[in-house]
């Protein structure tokens, strides 16, 4: 082998880097230059240094495909090498479409944002701008894909016997690919349809947060306690949320108190607005201060306030609760809740002359315990021992008839037989 053929490669190479370098060094003076002399150009040139990678691949592989037939390679290897660069520039090719259209799409809407005065326009446009970035960037990708794929002799075929068969294979790739198509869409809704944006102050599954990214498959939200809650994009476009600055970021937040019926409702209204105007949060559009709602024990009031956004409302609310409660414990303690303890008034004894005629539905206790007191008392009745005969005469005692038994245990000696008879006397044949 020639000593030759192996130096003119390398002479090709290393001419093909330097062209490389001094291609890139002109390129990045001109953009020193137009940035010095032109600042309204806005983050051009500190765009351009991200894509400079982009830029000397590409540029690289061009030179090097454009030199290779100087390079005299073998007829062995000279088709791999050519095949190579060819999808090298192709893989470069888009790398750098998609950082220029980045760099393009960024500085416009720098530009648009420094004169806008709606934030809520600045969010929706953002919120355009990077769902059609990253579509655009799909697409791109996707093309430079199938280039590489078609440089193949093999895949030629192949691709003409898909192109017959692209029917079924579409349906096929639909039903495959259902949950995806459906993101895609539904992250497409969401960028035209104006329903959330990034920046927007949102509350999905009892979770308060700020939408933090929106891609075409998910979406993020970044909670108050700096959590991140990744969630489909079809979420948002099949169930119901709530956005808290789709149209205004300005917030009304309200704050109970639970105060005794003898609260100053008037003194606590004079002094919510005299915090209110004394405190940084409260943008000056609302407020009030009403009783709202009584207990047996206590009044309902409640106070209400207006904000800026979710995060000023929310610790305004806070603010005022706090005030609110030490001004009521410092001038009117009295007007804090409290529990009665005082005695109930007692209902009409047993024998009072409000007692049986239907001014009470119940005995009350004392009446009950008389009774029972006044039975206590009564002379004991006996009975006679278990299995003693009871046939025989007996001893009259104090009170007694002249059979042995008191009139009352007649009456009942009377009424057991009455039982007995109305139960039947027992069969002697049994």
């Amino acid at each position: 082998m020639d000593v030759w053929e192996i130096l003119r490669p390398l002479i090709v190479l290393v001419a093909v880097l330097v062209l490389t370098g001094v291609v890139t060094w002109l390129l990045a003076r001109v953009a020193r230059e137009v940035q010095t002399r032109r600042p309204s150009s806005g983050p051009l040139w500190p765009m351009l240094r991200r894509s400079r990678a982009s830029c000397v691949v590409t540029l690289a592989t061009v030179l090097a495909l454009i030199a290779e037939p100087a390079a005299d390679l073998p007829d062995g290897s000279r088709g791999t090498v050519r095949h190579v660069l060819v999808l090298c520039v192709i893989g470069s090719c888009a790398w750098l479409t998609i950082h220029a259209a980045n760099v393009l799409v960024n500085t416009s809407f720098e530009k648009y944002a420094a004169v806008a005065t709606d934030a809520g326009k600045v969010r929706r446009v953002r919120t355009q701008i990077d769902l059609i970035r990253r579509v655009g960037s799909a697409i791109v990708g996707v093309i430079a894909i199938a280039s590489m794929i078609m440089t193949f002799d093999g895949m030629k075929t192949i691709g003409t016997s898909l192109l017959a068969s692209a029917g079924l294979i579409g349906v096929v790739a639909g039903l495959a690919a259902q949950s995806t198509l459906a993101n895609l869409f539904a992250g497409l809704q969401i960028a035209f349809s104006d329903m959330v944006r990034i920046g927007d102050s949102v509350v999905v599954n009892n979770e308060m947060g700020t939408v933090e990214e929106i891609t075409l498959t998910y979406l993020v939200v970044n909670t108050w306690d700096q959590r991140r809650i990744v969630m489909p994009v079809s979420y948002f476009t099949g169930r119901p949320f709530e956005n808290w600055s789709r149209t205004d970021t300005r917030m009304t937040g309200t704050v109970f108190l639970h105060l005794d019926h003898s609260a100053p409702v008037p003194e606590l209204r004079d002094e919510l607005h005299r915090m209110l105007k004394d405190s940084g949060l409260w943008d000056g559009q609302g407020w009030s201060l009403y009783v709202t709602d009584t207990t047996p024990t206590t009044i309902v009031v409640r106070a209400v306030v207006t904000a800026r956004d979710a995060d000023d409302v929310w610790t305004l609310r806070c603010e005022v609760r706090e005030k609110l409660l030490d001004y009521v414990r410092r001038k009117h303690p009295y007007a804090l809740p409290r529990v009665a303890t005082a005695p109930a008034p007692a209902g009409p004894a047993y024998g009072d002359d409000a007692w049986g005629h239907g001014q009470n539905a119940a005995i009350p206790a004392q009446a009950g315990a008389k009774r029972f007191v006044e039975l206590a008392k009564r002379p004991k009745v006996d009975l006679g021992k278990p299995g003693a005969d009871t046939t025989g005469p007996r001893t009259a005692a104090p009170g007694r008839t002249g059979s042995g038994m008191s009139e009352r245990e007649e009456t009942g000696s009377d009424a057991a037989g009455m039982a007995q008879a109305d139960h039947g006397a027992p069969d002697p044949g049994k």
